[in-house]
C-alpha cells in the first residue's frame, strides 16, 4: 500500500481515485466493511482504492485532555489497513490552519484538484472545515454538480450493537479481550520496536523486552499472560502495560518476559497480542515483592496458556 505522507506530496499520477475519509481508529470489523465497499466500487471503475485520515486525528488537537486512548497509532493503523488490500493511504497534517479552511475549499482543492476523486463514501454524519460547516449534504451538492459519486456509510452492528471504537475501548477497560476481539475482527494487540530499558527485569531473573508504545494515553493497563510474533518467531509470556510504579516510571510502556527464551529482540518490530489479564498494574514496596508477584504472574500466564 502506497503511503503519501502530508497533503503537499500529492503528485499529477494520484489523481483519480474512490476514496473514505476518517480516522480508522482499530481497524475494526465496521471499518472493514467500509474498506470493503472502497476495493468493490474501485475494481468497478478500474481505480486505486484510497483512504484519507488525519493526524494528530481532530480531538487530540482541539481538546487534547478530552481524547480517547487509541487502538492505534499510526504505524499500526497502516499495518491493518494495508491488510485490507487498499492501495493508497494518504495522511493529512491535521493542523489548526487545515481545520479552518472552508469546507468549499476542501472539496474543490482536495477532493476534486489534488485527487479527482470518482467516488467518495463518508459516513452521513461526517462533517469537516471551519467550524465543522461542511456536511453530507454539502458533499452530495458537489456530486450533483461536479459528477462523482457519493455513498454514506451504514454501521455495521453485532448482535444489534453498532461496531464503534468507543465501544472497544470500554470492552478493553472492563477486561472483556473477547468482546474487543470480536468486534476488531483479531485479538487486541499493540506494536513497536524493542529498546533498550534499565535492566531490572534481567537482575530479578526476568529479562523484559522493553516496548515503547508512543501514545499520550493506552487503552490497557495491568498484567496479561501474551504471545508475541517477531521475524525471529512467536513466543508465548507475560507483560506488564503501564507506568511501572515501583520502578517510578513516567512514561507508559510494554515489559515483556518471554518463556523459555534467551534470544535478543533489540530494534526488532514486535506485535505483542493480549491473551488474558492477570492483574492491574500496583506498585510493590521492594523489589523483592515486585520479584515474587512477578513469579506468581509467570505461574498463572502458563497456566492460563496450560488451559488453551
Amino acid at each position: 500500500m502506497e503511503l503519501i505522507r502530508g497533503l503537499q506530496n500529492i503528485k499529477p499520477a494520484h489523481r483519480g481515485c474512490v476514496l473514505t475519509i476518517g480516522n480508522f481508529d482499530g481497524v475494526h470489523r465496521g471499518h472493514q466493511a467500509v474498506l470493503a465497499q472502497v476495493k468493490a466500487i474501485a475494481e468497478q471503475l478500474g481505480l486505486p482504492a484510497a483512504v484519507l485520515v488525519f493526524e494528530p486525528q481532530p480531538l487530540e488537537l482541539f481538546k487534547p485532555e478530552l481524547a480517547p486512548a487509541r487502538l492505534t497509532r499510526f504505524r499500526e493503523k497502516y499495518h491493518w489497513l494495508a491488510a485490507q488490500g487498499l492501495d493508497r493511504l494518504i495522511c493529512a497534517s491535521f493542523t489548526q490552519e487545515f481545520a479552518a479552511q472552508e469546507p468549499e475549499h476542501f472539496i474543490q482543492h482536495l477532493l476534486l484538484q489534488q485527487l479527482d476523486v470518482k467516488h467518495l463514501i463518508v459516513g452521513d454524519d461526517f462533517c469537516f472545515g471551519k467550524n465543522r460547516a461542511g456536511n453530507f449534504a454539502l458533499l452530495q451538492k458537489a456530486a450533483d454538480e461536479f459528477g462523482f459519486g457519493l455513498t454514506p456509510t451504514a454501521s455495521l452492528k453485532q448482535r444489534d450493537q453498532r461496531v464503534s471504537s468507543t465501544l472497544i475501548r470500554e470492552a478493553l477497560a472492563n477486561d472483556a479481550l473477547a468482546a474487543a476481539a470480536d468486534m476488531l475482527g483479531r485479538p487486541f494487540s499493540l506494536m513497536g520496536r524493542v529498546r533498550h530499558g534499565q535492566k531490572v527485569g534481567r537482575q530479578l531473573g526476568f529479562p523484559t523486552a522493553n516496548v515503547w508504545l508512543y501514545r499520550k494515553k493506552i487503552p490497557v493497563n495491568g498484567v496479561y499472560a501474551i504471545e508475541a510474533f517477531t521475524k525471529t518467531g512467536s513466543y508465548r509470556g507475560v507483560a506488564n502495560i503501564g507506568l511501572r510504579p515501583t520502578l517510578q516510571g513516567r512514561v507508559e510502556q510494554l515489559e515483556a518476559h518471554f518463556f523459555d527464551f534467551n534470544g535478543d529482540l533489540y530494534g526488532q518490530q514486535i506485535e505483542v497480542v493480549l491473551k488474558k489479564k492477570i492483574r492491574t498494574e500496583q506498585k510493590f514496596a521492594s523489589l523483592e515483592e515486585l520479584q515474587q508477584q512477578i513469579q506468581l504472574d509467570a505461574a498463572a500466564a502458563k497456566q492460563y496458556f496450560a488451559t488453551i
